[in-house]
Formats: C-alpha cells, structure tokens, sequence
C-alpha cells in the first residue's frame, strides 16, 4: 500500500469535493478512489469525509489532515529533487493554464525548449480566455494577463506588456484612420468583455499619469480573444492588445498603428500558484522559463 498515493487521493477529493472529479483529475476509475480513501480512513481510524448526496466534505479529522498532507506531499516532491544536480530529472505532472493568444503565439511556438531541457516531465496546457479555478482544477500554476482581483493565491510579477491601438488595413481604406482622440466619435471599436453585462465600449488611454477612456460607437462586443483578433482582421473596427502580439501583422502592413501617443496603461503579466511552503522543482523551473520567454518576446519591468 503506498501511503503517499492514499494522501494524493485524499487531497483531491478533499479540494474537489466530489469523488467523480477527483477520478477524473487523478485519472482513475471511481472505484480505485473510493477504495483508497477507505483505505486510509481505515489506516488512520477515523472518518475523513462526510458523503452526502450534494457533495463531500471533509470532517474534521479530515481538514486536520488534509493541510498537513498539502506540507507532506509539497516536502516529498521537493525531496525526490534534493540531490538532483541534473535539472532534466525532474519529473512529475505540470499541469498550467494561460489565456488563448498567449498559448498559441508564446508558448506553443517555443515549449519544445522546455520539454528539451525537462523530458521527464508530463506538461498539460490548457488555453482558455475564462478564469480557471486552480485549486478545484489542479492547476499547478496559471498565468494572467490584467489586474488580479483579490486572491488568496500566491502571484509572481513577471512584468508588463506595452499595449498598441490597431486597425485592419482594410478598415483604413474604407474609414480611414483616427488622427486626434476627437476622431474617435467617426470610428468603430470592438469591444472585449469577460462576462456579457451592460459595460459601455470606450477606447483606454493613460496620460499624465491618469487612465482616460473616450466612449465609442462600438461594432460588436465579444468575450474570446480569438474572435476580438479575427474581428479587426475582418474589419469591424478598433482594437487595443499587447503590441508583442500584433507586431509582426503591423510589419507586414496587415494591420495598421493608430494614436500611438494614446496608448492603454501597459498590461500586467502574473504567474499564480496555490500557497505552499515547498513549491515542486517543476512548477518552479516552468515559471522561470516563462519569465525569461515573455521577456524575449517584450515584457519590461
């Protein structure tokens, strides 16, 4: 009987609060959980979590030991690294989540160097623009792009990215391009929202060491990243996004720089990750390979 499995099941179910997920997250049958977590009450001779037909909760005992399992299971990982001069012995799962763009113009390009540097590793990536919830879905870390809201998480400055105002070319044949902020009003925005509400479309701008926004005819408004770039590419107005991410398409003239000196507040980049007094080697070394990769591609203090 492996002990350290038994806790790692446990911790799971314990954070998730369902038997199914755990399953799926540990990628085990439903069986194999409740048996293990049988198993431990039994080890241990006393009941962990109380089952109800809603959800599962742990008993008292059971957050007793679920905190001291998160310190127990955080040292052993730290501890099959110790001795380890060699970083490509690493191992374990890593699993991270980052918005869409980032995934796809960052990461996806360039992650062979990692998994080169680290092959024992199993990296899972999730891509998605909603925010994931780490702990319930066994995230090792997350990167957010934006002001963090109020967290119990631990989050590592990686930097700011410089924002840019683009167009289509095709929009600038048909419309034209905005010379003053007053031109704003003859012009068409694609708004970017997280969650559909009565928010009103207004083009940002910082000045004078104050955020500005001008309210816009607004084209349409969207909640993913990859409809907001598609929308600009077919013409439907302003956007406003990490220049990092637009760079190449305003070289090749595909896309247009408008109001430079009116430019949004630059973006500011974090990694997350649940507090743990050990943090495991691999979830270490992924974030200060992120770092150094987001300043290769224009992330400044």
């Amino acid at each position: 009987m492996n002990k350290l499995e038994l806790l790692k099941t446990f911790v799971r179910v314990a954070e998730l609060s369902s038997f199914t997920q755990a399953s799926e997250s540990l990628g085990l049958p439903r069986s194999t959980v409740s048996e293990q977590i049988r198993l431990l009450e039994n080890l241990l001779g006393t009941r962990l979590l109380q089952r109800t037909t809603r959800k599962v909760q742990t008993t008292p005992d059971g957050q007793v030991l679920y905190e001291r399992s998160k310190d127990v299971l955080a040292q052993m990982d730290e501890l099959e690294s110790l001795f380890r001069n060699d970083d490509a012995a690493l191992s374990g799962r890593l699993r991270v989540d980052m918005p869409t763009a980032f995934a796809r113009t960052i990461v996806m390009p360039r992650v062979s160097e990692f998994i080169a540097r680290h092959p024992l590793i199993e990296l899972e990536i999730s891509s998605t623009d909603r925010r994931v919830d780490l702990v319930r879905e066994g995230f090792d870390c997350v990167m957010r792009v934006g002001e963090l809201p109020d967290t119990t998480l631990v989050a590592r400055h990686v930097g700011y990215f410089p924002m840019v105002n683009v167009v289509s070319a095709g929009y600038a044949k048909v419309h034209g391009v905005p010379q003053t902020l007053d031109d704003l009003q003859q012009h068409w925005l694609i708004n970017y929202v997280l969650t559909f509400s009565a928010s009103t479309a207004a083009f940002e701008y910082h000045q004078d060491g104050k955020d500005h926004s001008v309210v816009m005819p607004c084209s349409v408004t969207v909640n993913n990243i990859e409809a907001y770039e598609a929308g600009c590419l077919g013409g439907l107005g302003i956007i406003q996004a990490p220049r990092m991410a637009k760079q190449a398409a305003i070289d090749s003239a595909e896309l247009i720089e408008v109001l430079p000196d009116y430019l949004p507040s630059p973006m500011p980049v974090s990694l997350l990750y649940a507090h743990r007094r050990h943090l495991p080697a691999r979830c270490r070394a992924f974030m200060q390979w992120m770092e150094g990769l987001l300043h290769e591609y224009g992330a400044v203090d």
